[in-house]
């Protein structure tokens, strides 16, 4: 385990990744993922979100996920919702926070949250005033930071407006995603940079998607630029289903290489975050898309993965 700077994750899958898999898994599949996530070292979970089951038919029961969970106190719950009536389902369960999402284009948000970016940050205000009566806080999402399927190129002058708006009502944290995972290293650069000038940047968070394979190495930029906290989800599990050809989110595993590689202190058990990983793709029947998490099983026995963590008392079972 390193000793460094600490970086947080924020582990999605259980939302973010779910609910876009084409498969709804049982309430108590879900419960079982977010214990085994758990088990690894993670301190802030997303346990699902209070949408239509209409829309997303995979966040259906999160009530009933929740109230299953063996919640530990040292992890923060939370739960995405789209306006004050998710957020009275959200506090009902006794969530530790909520997360509202907004986009940086308007044409997305059209076709997924079915109105304007000021429309959605109008439905977040009356949020917020409950949300701190409760002591529930409030995380931002916004999508589409690097580029729009519709729309094209997105100014990132515009996502740092959004950014300091989302802030300015209340949420501790603004997490910027690259929804289409078209974004590059220099253009995360761009974007943080734009973004520090509006709010600081320890209110940011890196949220990456890997359709062209570019994630980690925007990571590695937002990480540069000063970014502490990112969103990753296990076996780099999810999509979106209003960008066509968008793939998973960053695979929490390689971020945790990542990290670890450079001194970063995640918290996390790599090797326990890999059987996760197997366990989950046996659940849903897929190959496991994880460059770092196939080296790891592939690697079982011999100690490749580990360098010289075997002389500090690492064993090679399996």
């Amino acid at each position: 385990m390193t000793t460094g700077e600490p970086v947080r994750l924020v582990e999605v899958a259980a939302r973010d990744g779910l609910q876009n898999e084409s498969e709804v898994l049982p309430v108590a599949m879900r419960v079982e993922l977010l214990e085994r996530l758990a088990d690894t070292g993670f301190r802030h979970l997303e346990a699902g979100a209070f949408v239509s089951p209409r829309w997303v038919p995979q966040m259906q029961q999160t009530r009933e996920v929740l109230g299953r969970l063996n919640r530990r106190p040292d992890i923060t719950y939370s739960v995405l919702v789209p306006n004050s009536r998710g957020f009275e389902s959200a506090r009902a369960a006794g969530v530790d926070e909520v997360a509202v999402f907004t986009a940086a284009s308007e044409a997305f948000a059209h076709h997924n949250i079915n109105c304007s970016i000021a429309e959605s940050l109008a439905r977040f205000e009356p949020i917020m005033p409950l949300a701190a009566q409760a002591g529930i806080r409030v995380r931002g999402y916004i999508s589409c930071v690097l580029g729009c399927p519709y729309a094209g190129d997105v100014d990132p002058r515009k996502v740092a407006t959004i950014a300091r708006q989302l802030f300015d009502m209340g949420c501790y944290e603004v997490s910027l995603g690259d929804t289409t995972g078209i974004g590059t290293p220099r253009r995360t650069r761009e974007l943080i940079e734009a973004c520090a000038r509006q709010l600081p940047v320890g209110a940011l968070a890196g949220h990456f998607h890997d359709t062209w394979g570019m994630a980690v190495a925007n990571v590695q930029a937002a990480l540069e630029a000063g970014v502490r906290v990112f969103d990753g989800s296990v076996s780099a599990l999810g999509g979106c289903p209003y960008a066509p050809g968008a793939t998973g989110n960053v695979a929490t595993e390689s971020l945790v290489r990542l990290l670890e590689s450079q001194g970063f202190d995640t918290g996390i058990d790599l090797e326990r975050l890999v059987d996760v990983a197997e366990w989950v793709d046996r659940k849903l029947s897929r190959r496991m898309p994880s460059p770092v998490a196939r080296a790891i099983r592939a690697n079982r026995g011999r100690g490749d993965h580990r360098g010289n963590q075997q002389e500090e008392g690492y064993d090679n079972e399996k």
